[in-house]
């Protein structure tokens, strides 16, 4: 026993702590290897207002572009994501209860308006009776859909339930006999051929090439349906999630935003 004690005080203690830090070490060289993930436009915001601001940071930084909800949030939990940008509270919520996963949300960032768009009306006065209207079918934006309607005077619905949760089986009242289909949400821009109008969240509308400033209607977003920068729990404190808010926190990212993403919903921390 001695003689080991002996040997390992000759070892030099500067070559024992790095032994001891190599874990660690090679921890923090691979959170500088980030890649995130969106749909568009946010994998686009990502891309242009946070990439650029990460990368002075030291980061290497991919972006990932999906197509639907659900790949984003399914590429977290597998880790081929370390962030994601495309859900707001509400869904992430229902999403991770549903899976079993531990989900949280990082910083709120602008968000496209659902919105309701038609090739046949040019205004919600022109709307017909019994004209057909296409909704996203996943639950929160059922609501989503079925809200923007009713603010904007095409329905009603009893004014105790929440709007949020708000379904079909709600509605008290249709003057016009709307005719509801509810579709994937990334279906209803290719809808607008064959129904007469389409409540169509808006980077749905975006990546379809469809303007927010020629939609009939808006919706009024609460803070808890504005998207979010999103990762697992597990890592919410770790520093490159710092850094992700950070950058979006950033003058830079407010200039790239008033630069290329006019008209959307701006979150309350960005107008304080």
């Amino acid at each position: 026993m001695k003689k080991f004690l002996l040997l390992l005080s000759l070892i030099p203690a500067g070559l024992l702590a790095a032994c001891g830090s190599d874990e660690g070490a090679a921890s923090d060289v691979e959170k500088k290897d980030l890649v995130l993930g969106g749909t568009i436009p946010y994998s686009d915001m990502l891309e242009g207002g946070v990439k650029p601001y990460l990368e002075e940071l030291g980061y290497t930084v991919e972006v990932r572009e999906f197509n639907d909800y659900v790949q984003p949030n399914t590429a977290l939990g597998s880790g081929s994501l370390d962030a994601n940008l495309f859900q707001h509270e509400v869904y992430m919520t229902a999403f991770a209860e549903e899976h079993d996963m531990e989900l949280s949300g990082v910083i709120r960032v602008p968000t496209a308006p659902m919105a309701i768009y038609s090739e046949k009306f040019d205004s919600l006065d022109e709307i017909e009776p019994g004209s057909t209207v296409a909704i996203p079918n996943d639950p929160t934006n059922t609501a989503r859909g079925l809200t923007v309607l009713r603010d904007n005077g095409l329905l009603e619905f009893d004014e105790d339930v929440n709007p949020l949760r708000v379904t079909e089986n709600d509605v008290t009242s249709n003057p016009l006999d709307l005719k509801i289909e509810s579709l994937e949400a990334a279906q209803l821009p290719r809808s607008l051929s064959s129904v007469d109008l389409a409540a169509i969240n808006g980077n749905f509308a975006i990546s379809a090439g469809l303007d927010l400033t020629t939609s009939l209607a808006k919706d009024n977003i609460p803070e808890n349906i504005i998207n979010q920068v999103v990762v697992l729990t597990e890592n919410l404190d770790d520093q490159y999630v710092q850094d992700i808010k950070e950058a979006i926190e950033s003058d830079e990212f407010k200039q790239f935003i008033e630069e290329e993403f006019q008209g959307f919903h701006q979150p309350d921390w960005m107008r304080e």
